[in-house]
C-alpha cells in the first residue's frame, strides 16, 4: 500500500502512524525490531543532516534492506526537506514520500515551492507533506506562536494538492521546558476544513494522553526524533562510564535495545485508538 493511501485510511478510521527518525545502523535496527515485535507499520525518516552523515544512497539502501530483512511494513520519508533540490534527490532515489518545509517563507512562496515539489513527486507516485504555521525547530524560540489557521490551511491544501499537512498547534521540536499545551480544537477544525491527514511534529515529551487526544481530533502521523537520539546516547554513555570495552559490537547493542523498548512503547501508544 502506498503511504498516501495508508494515511487516508488512518484519516478515515481516526488512527495514526508513527514516524521515526534514524541516524545510523543501530537506531534503524532498534526501530525495526520494535516494529517486528508489535507487527505494526512504521515510517522511517531521514533529515538533511542524517543524509549528509550517512550518504543518500547508503541510507536509502539501509532502510529498504532493513524493512525487507525484518519483514516490517514501512515507508521511507524525507523529514524537513529544506529545498527543491533535496526533495528531488530523494524522489529520484525512491523515497515513498518527501516533506518540503517552506513554513518560514511567506505563504505564497511556501505554496509555490510546495507546488513545484508536488508536480515532480506526482510523476513518480511519491507523496508530499508540507508545513504551515510555525513549529519551533531546535535552537529557535519556542515561545513564538504562529498557529496554523483552518481557512489558510484550506487555501494551502487546495492550491498545492499535498497529501499531508504538518500543523502548528502547540508543539515544538526538541524537549520541552514546560508542559506543551496542544490546541485540540484547532486540530479538529483544520482536519474538518482540509480533510487532509494532519502531522504532529515535536512529539518527544508530549504526555501520552495528549498524543491520543490529538489523534482522536485528526492527527494521522506522529513524528518522533529527539527521544530516540537522547535515549541512544544516554544509554551508550552509561554503558561506557565504568568500562574500558573497545568492542563497539558489544556496547552498541545495549543502546539499540533501549531504542527498541522506546519505539515499542510509542508504536503501541499511537495505535491504541
Amino acid at each position: 500500500m502506498k503511504i498516501n493511501q495508508y494515511l487516508k485510511q488512518c484519516k478515515a478510521q481516526g488512527k495514526a502512524v508513527l514516524a521515526t527518525n534514524f541516524y545510523n545502523l543501530e537506531t534503524l535496527q532498534g526501530i525495526l525490531q520494535a516494529a517486528k515485535i508489535t507487527g505494526l507499520p512504521v515510517i522511517l525518516q531521514l533529515t538533511r543532516s542524517s543524509i549528509e552523515y550517512m550518504g543518500l544512497d547508503l541510507a536509502c539502501q539501509m532502510a529498504r534492506t532493513g524493512l525487507n530483512s525484518y519483514g516490517v511494513t514501512g515507508w521511507l520519508h524525507l523529514d524537513h526537506g529544506d529545498s527543491f533540490a533535496l526533495a528531488e534527490q530523494c524522489i529520484l532515489n525512491g523515497f515513498d514520500s518527501v516533506m518540503i518545509d517552506g513554513s518560514e517563507l511567506p505563504l505564497e512562496e511556501n505554496i509555490s515551492l510546495t507546488k513545484k515539489v508536488v508536480a515532480l513527486a506526482s510523476q513518480h507516485h511519491v507523496a508530499v507533506e508540507a508545513e504551515l504555521g510555525f513549529v519551533a525547530k531546535l535552537g529557535q524560540d519556542a515561545s513564538r506562536k504562529k498557529f496554523t489557521q483552518p481557512e489558510e490551511a484550506l487555501y494551502f491544501a487546495k492550491e498545492t494538492n499535498v497529501d499531508a499537512l504538518a500543523v502548528a498547534v502547540g508543539s515544538a521540536h526538541g524537549f520541552y521546558k514546560e508542559k506543551p499545551e496542544l490546541r485540540f480544537d484547532l486540530i479538529r477544525k483544520i482536519s474538518k476544513a482540509t480533510n487532509l491527514p494532519l502531522v504532529l511534529h515535536g512529539s518527544s515529551g508530549i504526555p501520552h494522553p495528549d498524543i491520543q487526544k490529538a489523534i482522536a481530533n485528526g492527527i494521522c502521523k506522529i513524528n518522533l526524533a529527539t527521544e530516540i537520539k537522547d535515549l541512544f546516547m544516554s544509554s551508550l554513555k552509561n554503558a561506557l562510564k565504568d568500562s574500558d570495552e573497545i568492542d563497539l559490537r558489544k556496547v552498541f547493542p545495549k543502546a539499540t535495545s533501549r531504542v527498541t523498548e522506546l519505539i515499542t512503547e510509542k508504536l503501541k501508544l499511537v495505535n491504541s485508538q
